[in-house]
């Protein structure tokens, strides 16, 4: 089943860009991570507040506190589609990078994503 491609945009034939359902998996994820909570006016609670990392002082309490809202936000919203089982994040200067182990419920794949995000 094709899915509207995140973020939205026009494909070569003037037409709303489509994609896969593993892509769209994979954007979802995206907008959970980098979504701040109260950002989405109908979903206030959506998101993990996870840019707020960048501006945060470094520390392993830190990033243990942060990988654990991370997957319980990803749980959360998307614990219908993946099944998450491991998230590493870490934060150098103003770059968060994000490594997400999941499997996909419908086709029981287990897929690894990286994303990376610049205050």
């Amino acid at each position: 089943m094709m899915q509207v491609d995140y973020p939205f945009h026009i494909d070569g034939r003037g037409r709303t860009a489509t994609t896969d359902d593993n892509d769209h998996i994979r954007d979802l994820i995206e907008q959970v991570l980098f979504t701040a909570p109260g950002e989405r006016v109908n979903r206030p609670t959506f998101g993990s507040g996870l840019l707020q990392l960048v501006f945060e002082p470094n520390s392993a309490s830190l990033g243990a506190a942060t990988q654990l809202s991370v997957q319980g936000a990803l749980q959360q919203w998307l614990g219908d589609l993946i099944l998450v089982e491991a998230v590493q994040v870490e934060s150098e200067e103003s770059t968060v990078q994000v490594l997400v182990q999941y499997i996909v419920r419908r086709t029981q794949q287990r897929k690894v994503t990286q994303f990376q995000r610049s205050a």
